[in-house]
């Protein structure tokens, strides 16, 4: 009976494969003031830091652990230093295509949003519809997608989670969504 549990923990080692971070494409000051530097050391060193070693190392729920450093994985590589841009390419086709304009889109993403209690992610998919994931759950269908946990907003907006909506679309990077598209 030994020799059968470590050829399946063999096995299960093998079969998982360790999560790494993705690197940030920017600096911890870049995103401010959209998003500032001690929101970044919270969201990414601590939080996003947690799901990847908490997994990595089989504590807690594995499932869990490996949606939530999948989401923010995305979460984090869409971003830039704010400036104003309009979305364009293949963003802009599914965004046009389902909902008409971008400033339309925006609209209909917030009024969803604003309907959220708790803690959830929205996430724009790749077929156009705005789509909720409560919890932790991977998706593949993701084109742009949106950390509505309490973390996200709270050290740099209080409660006015509209104010932190309108203004990460100054930081969406539109290259980087294209590319993941």
């Amino acid at each position: 009976m030994q020799d059968i549990r470590q050829t399946i923990n063999l096995l299960e080692t093998k079969a998982k494969q360790e999560l790494e971070r993705i690197k940030l494409p920017y600096t911890k000051t870049a995103l401010a003031p959209v998003m500032s530097s001690s929101t970044l050391d919270l969201h990414y060193d601590k939080l996003y830091k947690g799901y990847v070693d908490r997994y990595n190392k089989g504590e807690g729920d594995s499932n869990f652990n490996e949606a939530g450093a999948f989401l923010h994985s995305i979460w984090f590589s869409q971003f830039h230093t704010p400036r104003t841009q309009q979305p364009r390419g293949a963003i802009l086709a599914i965004i046009t295509r389902n909902h008409k304009s971008f400033v339309d889109f925006k609209d209909k993403f917030k009024e969803e949003a604003m309907k959220l209690q708790g803690s959830n992610w929205i996430y724009l998919s790749k077929s156009g519809q705005i789509k909720i994931i409560h919890n932790h759950q991977k998706r593949t269908d993701i084109a742009i997608l949106v950390d509505w946990w309490e973390h996200s907003y709270i050290n740099d907006y209080g409660s006015n989670k509209e104010k932190y909506l309108d203004n990460l679309w100054r930081i969406m990077d539109w290259d980087a969504i294209n590319r993941r598209l």
